[in-house]
C-alpha cells in the first residue's frame, strides 16, 4: 500500500504594481475598465506589496462600489 502524499498548493504572490492592476482591470470590468490613478493609489493602500491574484481580483471589483470620499481619505 502506498502512502498518499497531499501536496499544498501554495498561492503564488504577485507585486502590487499599477500594471498588474491594469491587468486585473482589463479582464474583471466589463466597460471603462481602465483604473484611474486615484483608484491605482487607494488599491496600493489597502493591499500589501504582494497579494494573490484572488486579493488583488476582489479588490479591483470592489474598488467601483466604493464612495469616492473613501478612495480619496488617507
Amino acid at each position: 500500500m502506498s502512502d498518499r502524499i497531499q501536496i499544498q498548493k501554495t498561492k503564488k504572490l504577485i507585486t502590487v504594481s499599477e500594471r498588474n492592476l491594469q491587468s486585473a482591470a482589463t479582464r474583471l470590468l466589463p466597460k471603462h475598465n481602465k483604473l484611474v490613478s486615484t483608484e491605482v493609489e487607494y488599491l496600493r493602500r489597502v493591499l500589501p506589496d504582494k497579494a494573490t491574484q484572488v486579493e488583488i481580483d476582489e479588490k479591483v471589483l470592489a474598488v467601483r462600489k466604493l464612495p469616492w470620499s473613501e478612495l480619496v481619505a488617507e
